[in-house]
Order: C-alpha cells, then structure tokens, then sequence
C-alpha cells in the first residue's frame, strides 16, 4: 500500500454481499479483508484514470473551441489503419 500509515475504516455492507465476499475469498484462498481492500484500491485506481481521461477530454474540447483546428474522422481512420503495416503514416496534421 502506497500510504505510510494503515487506519481501520469501518463500511456498512447488506449481508448478502458479506457472503458473497467471504464465498469469494475462500475460493481465492485469501481473507475477505485483503479482497475487499484489493477491490476499493482498484476501483480508486481505475476512476482516477477514468477522471485524469474526463480531465484530457475537456482540455481537449476547450483547445478546439479556441482555435478550431482538428483532424477528420477520415484522417484519423487511414492513419489507424496503417498502424503495424509496411507502409505506416505519420500521425495527421491538425486543421482548420
């Protein structure tokens, strides 16, 4: 774990998912305690990147706005498609 310092945090889980934790753990050979740990550090893990791509989208969207310069769909479409191959394209210029 990333943080020097490891404090009890109490949650309130219904009784079906407790048993469905505890099933789940023992066929993993591991304590429901590590597999509920594990699940929040990646779910955390998986919405920051989530965020940090929410956050790139909208820098994105406002450096658009602001200058109006773009790549089709077209474009972009030929330069993936030639990804891997012999003859493959530099990435395409952006334009008005």
């Amino acid at each position: 774990m990333a943080d020097a310092v490891i404090r009890p945090v109490a949650i309130k889980i219904g009784a079906d998912i407790k048993e469905r934790v505890k099933r789940l753990a023992e066929a993993r050979q591991r304590t429901p305690h590590w597999l509920m740990r594990e699940a929040i550090c990646q779910y955390v893990e998986r919405e920051e990147k989530r965020e940090a791509f929410r956050q790139d989208t909208l820098k994105a969207w406002e450096a658009y706005r602001a200058t109006g310069l773009h790549a089709t769909a077209q474009e972009v479409d030929g330069w993936l498609a030639s990804w891997g191959t012999d003859n493959e394209l530099p990435a395409p210029a952006c334009h008005k």
